[in-house]
């Protein structure tokens, strides 16, 4: 037996008689969120929402590794540049690439040290004086790029190094990357308000009643 349809005018009422009160308290929410301004504020929260950016460090200052190097040697001009390497690229001198360029190359990429730490500088040069963990000619930078990895004239150029020229090139490097906080100044004298003094109470005179008669 075929099942009889319902008109669509007795569908509709049905269609109102179980889901008006629904279709209306949504219409309702609608309303008072649009109205409060929740709706545009949930829109632009989930139309905003952007990826959490690890600061470092290095990474707060907006300074990149390449650019360090020669801020080192400005502060450090006697320490030895290293870059007489030949580029495999194009038969040119290297002079970009120096020793302290790939000091913190290795430092922050190699080994993926924190660059606002002198402990974490004081580990890396131990490595170049292998007094910690080894390296590795394959993954020392520049091997890739110059004709010469440069790996054993640096550890030699960082094993001359004083121990004071060691201690001054570790605190440049994370007087760069972490710059200390600039102090605010202490007021002056003639601007520091005086603290109010108060006179201690007077003990009252003998002989005040007989004035009063």
């Amino acid at each position: 037996m075929k099942k009889k349809k319902l008109p669509p005018r007795s569908i509709l009422s049905k269609l109102r008689t179980h889901y008006s009160p629904l279709l209306l308290a949504l219409m309702v929410v609608g309303v008072i969120l649009l109205s409060s301004g929740v709706g545009k504020l949930i829109h632009t929260n989930l139309f905003s929402i952007q990826p959490a950016i690890a600061a470092p460090t290095l990474y707060a200052q907006r300074i990149t590794p390449s650019d360090v190097w020669q801020l080192v040697y400005q502060q450090l001009p006697d320490l030895p540049r290293e870059n007489k390497y030949i580029s495999k690229e194009n038969g040119k001198v290297a002079e970009n690439n120096t020793l302290v360029s790939r000091l913190i190359r290795y430092h922050i990429y190699t080994k993926g040290r924190a660059a606002i730490y002198r402990l974490d500088w004081k580990l890396t040069l131990a490595d170049y004086l292998g007094a910690n963990e080894i390296m590795y000619d394959t993954s020392y930078p520049g091997n890739d790029s110059l004709r010469e990895n440069p790996i054993e004239g640096d550890r030699k150029a960082i094993t001359h190094l004083t121990r004071s020229q060691r201690n001054a090139l570790v605190q440049v490097l994370v007087n760069i990357f972490n710059p200390p906080s600039q102090k605010t100044p202490s007021p002056s004298p003639n601007t520091t308000p005086s603290p109010a003094t108060s006179t201690p109470p007077q003990p009252p005179q003998r002989g005040g009643a007989e004035l009063l008669r």
